[in-house]
């Protein structure tokens, strides 16, 4: 079974679709970490999108914020913003879709899949000193995680060695494999569709062969400019939509 893993695609409907294109045809399954809507132009498209897309969906910290689970306090002035404009610009349909999200982890056949932690949905796993006790604990080989918008991930070997998962700088397409060792634990992380924060403006997304004991990274440009088109037409704040063009 192959599984395409989406992660914080943030109302990115462009950068969605590249994606999908470029991943037709090498999945079996696609599946999503949250954070479907906040900071982009196209909430309602990338629900649509989604909904009929994914076998398994669960809700990131934008997702409650903007359909008001969550009152985004802890946000940035620019994040609030664009929540209160999401918040408008969502149909009663879509609202309570999001309302309805489930919180994750979500347990799959041979992993599992969560937005910030399998601790806490809302936690960011940035270094070792969150990835060290998920590895050491109890939960499964596999985890797979989003909400830091950082391509890559950490392992821990079966002789106790903690690496972190660096994607290289290289052309579009497939950018690295990692295979899966026996006895060896993974934090996966796919990336970011609509927003990525690791200095690579590509949208990034990975898939994991369970069969060939694999995990595939990918990254693909897409249409930014019109991205920004829209959000400055929507009249979204500048801070968010230059911030595309620059991966961070």
């Amino acid at each position: 079974m192959r599984y395409l893993l989406l992660s914080d695609v943030h109302s990115n409907l462009e950068a969605l679709y590249t994606c999908l294109e470029l991943a037709a045809g090498r999945y079996d399954k696609a599946i999503c970490f949250g954070d479907l809507v906040g900071y982009g132009p196209n909430p309602n498209e990338v629900i649509d999108k989604i909904r009929n897309l994914c076998t398994v969906v669960i809700r990131g910290n934008h997702d409650k914020a903007c359909c008001g689970i969550d009152d985004a306090k802890e946000f940035n002035p620019y994040a609030r913003m664009a929540t209160e404009w999401t918040r408008q610009a969502l149909t009663p349909r879509n609202l309570e879709y999001l309302r309805a999200l489930p919180m994750g982890p979500a347990v799959m056949e041979g992993f599992i899949f969560v937005h910030g932690s399998p601790n806490n949905e809302d936690e960011y796993i940035l270094g070792p000193a969150q990835a060290l006790p998920l590895l050491r604990g109890p939960e499964t080989q596999i985890v797979c995680f989003g909400h830091t918008h950082l391509q890559g991930g950490f392992t821990l070997s079966s002789e106790g060695r903690f690496q972190s998962i660096r994607i290289p700088a290289t052309p579009d397409g497939l950018t690295l494999t990692v295979p899966i060792e026996d006895g060896d634990r993974y934090l996966i992380n796919p990336g970011s569709i609509g927003q990525p924060r690791d200095h690579d403006w590509r949208a990034g997304f990975a898939i994991l062969d369970l069969d060939q004991k694999a995990v595939e990274y990918y990254r693909t440009p897409y249409n930014v400019a019109q991205t920004q088109a829209k959000m400055e037409k929507a009249q979204l704040p500048l801070p968010l939509y230059r911030r595309l063009e620059l991966g961070r």
